[in-house]
């Protein structure tokens, strides 16, 4: 497992590299600059010459992505933002560990709520409890963040008062953008589970374990679900690193200084060092976050080798 771990390690570099080749050629190759429209009043030609010509602008793309790579891999540097006073590193670890947070309680929310209501329609199909998982499944994927955000923050917030409208630093400020964040994928968790539950417990080997009398709860538990999660285990990676450098929506409407704002701040501004670093961050914890999966896999299958070639 050690020697699997490495080499996806060291994967990770050239698919960095790739990812950040084609972030930074695709974002100079756009028409305009920084500095150009970004304000209500536009610079004079002067200042956004002397602009480009400070931050390197004027020099040959490829240039440019040399030196950037350069600073990224020898000091860890991500740049400067050209909209304001902070750097990247600065943005990246002052929203990454609030995003990293709101993630990680919105996965909680829907492996909590996913899982098990995906196992009990599953055991019961066709039945009210399974019309009703199903229900879920289909609102939680086709009512959006943005709709069910404000409903909520009615409802809780602003007539019964139990939970603060928006910012982040309490756990009762936590409550709110945590659930609307998990709750659609929760509800894709609960169609996957129920699909792969459905297609185990009618595999031969559970009819054996029923036939020799082995308990229901048992069957189901050993047996069943482990080879069920196995589907699910798949998704959830790509779910997490989403879910922690992609809840854009929740941040804005919760004014959480996360991650979320300034990626989006970055493409708004052509804010070209934010963009890369946003990027860059993401792609780095959708790597760790597949390398877990596959440790999973491992763990929950035993036939699994990581170390086979």
């Amino acid at each position: 497992m050690l020697s699997f771990v490495v080499r996806r390690i060291l994967w990770l570099i050239p698919v960095l590299l790739v990812i950040s080749l084609i972030t930074f050629f695709l974002m100079l190759s756009v028409p305009g600059n920084p500095f150009e429209g970004s304000g209500e009043v536009p610079l004079p030609p002067e200042t956004v010459a002397r602009l480009r010509a400070h931050y390197g602008l004027d020099d040959p793309i490829f240039t440019q992505y040399l030196r950037y790579m350069q600073n990224v891999v020898l000091r860890w540097d991500l740049g400067p933002s050209y909209a304001g006073a902070r750097s990247v590193n600065e943005m990246v670890a002052g929203g990454f560990p609030i995003s990293a947070t709101l993630g990680l309680l919105g996965l909680l929310v829907a492996l909590s709520i996913g899982i098990p209501l995906g196992i009990t329609s599953a055991l019961n199909q066709n039945r009210a409890i399974d019309h009703f998982a199903m229900f879920f499944a289909m609102a939680g994927v086709s009512v959006p963040a943005m709709t069910l955000a404000p409903l909520l923050i009615w409802v809780f917030a602003l007539n019964l008062g139990w939970l603060p409208v928006a910012r982040w630093g309490t756990w009762q400020q936590a409550v709110m953008p945590a659930i609307i964040l998990g709750l659609g994928p929760a509800a894709g968790l609960a169609r996957l589970t129920r699909a792969s539950m459905l297609q185990v417990i009618r595999e031969d080997y559970i009819r054996t374990a029923r036939a020799k009398g082995v308990p229901e709860r048992r069957i189901t538990i050993r047996h069943a679900l482990k080879n069920a999660l196995i589907p699910v285990i798949t998704v959830l990676g790509p779910m997490f690193a989403g879910m922690v450098t992609g809840a854009v929506v929740i941040e804005r409407i919760f004014a959480i200084p996360g991650m979320g704002g300034y990626f989006v701040g970055g493409v708004s501004s052509r804010d070209y060092p934010v963009i890369m670093g946003m990027v860059l961050v993401y792609t780095f914890f959708l790597v760790l976050s597949n390398l877990a999966v596959d440790l999973a896999y491992a763990w929950v299958d035993p036939r699994i080798r990581l170390d086979q070639r």
